[in-house]
């Protein structure tokens, strides 16, 4: 797989077939490996590029704060060197919120969007189920984020394992685990969930999720998919209600239920959302 000089460090992405570039971004903890079973399922004729964000995967651990703004530098970056254009975007968790915001940004090199499990707009306690909210509390809260985060490697060890319904196999939890072996190397990991818009905080960040929401409502001319997932135990982020808001709020758009899942969908329901992201982008002559 290749990498690519991207500012003052490197950036890993798998690239497979040819066509129109379809570009699989993904969240917090994993990696470029979250879409290894749904790009098949998308199929052909696509060019499929998935990059490991910044600090994660195989990509550099360069010597910056991992802040929202961070990895849409490096992002926007990967995209100039690799001269992406007429792209449709597919995201999870915070890689969605990254693809929203470089489409606000580039809108006149978005063909179309997909999104799934992300941020759609800025969020209150309320948004949270209780023991989410009391775990997020504590992992924004200085010193305690530290311990939980870095010493005890909270989001490889603990979050993947209820936070994936269908259970993740020893090799493929490995593969997720090795980028980050030291407390330093967690770095990137803690900084996400401080990055959650959040009652206005952090201001810069909830500031450029408004101007994506800004586009995704005035954009009719970008088709969009939303697929939505079946959960009771309270790991989904987009669930009855957020999804109504988004049907209310976001032009142009498409919600596709996808069956039973829990947060990290693309390892619950990989070959669901491969076939749903084909099929929409045969609709719309995307490809």
């Amino acid at each position: 797989m290749p990498s690519l000089q991207v500012l003052n460090s490197t950036i890993f992405y798998r690239d497979t077939g040819t066509g129109s570039p379809f570009v699989f971004l993904h969240g917090n903890p994993t990696s470029s490996h979250v879409w290894r079973n749904v790009i098949p399922h998308v199929g052909s004729p696509a060019r499929s590029l998935a990059p490991d964000l910044i600090g994660m995967g195989h990509s550099g651990k360069p010597e910056i704060a991992y802040r929202f703004s961070d990895h849409a530098e490096y992002l926007d970056a990967w995209f100039e060197k690799l001269a992406l254009d007429r792209v449709i975007l597919i995201g999870h968790d915070w890689g969605g919120a990254l693809a929203m915001d470089w489409a606000a940004h580039h809108p006149e090199r978005v063909r179309g969007i997909v999104l799934m499990e992300t941020i759609l707009r800025p969020m209150t306690w309320n948004d949270f189920p209780d023991q989410h909210r009391h775990r997020y509390e504590l992992i924004r809260t200085a010193g305690m984020g530290e311990a939980k985060v870095l010493d005890e490697n909270f989001f490889i060890e603990q979050a993947l394992k209820v936070t994936i319904r269908s259970g993740l196999s020893a090799e493929d939890h490995d593969i997720y685990r090795q980028p980050y072996p030291t407390r330093e190397s967690r770095r990137p990991l803690l900084a996400w969930p401080r990055e959650m818009p959040i009652e206005g905080e952090p201001g810069d960040t909830v500031r450029r999720i408004e101007g994506y929401g800004t586009w995704l409502a005035n954009s009719p001319e970008i088709p969009k998919l939303l697929l939505v997932f079946d959960n009771s135990d309270g790991t989904l982020m987009i669930g009855p209600e957020m999804s109504g808001w988004a049907r209310e709020n976001i032009s142009a758009l498409e919600v596709e239920a996808c069956g039973p899942a829990a947060h990290i969908c693309p390892e619950d329901q990989p070959e669901i959302i491969g076939k749903a992201i084909a099929a929409w982008a045969d609709r719309h002559k995307l490809r």
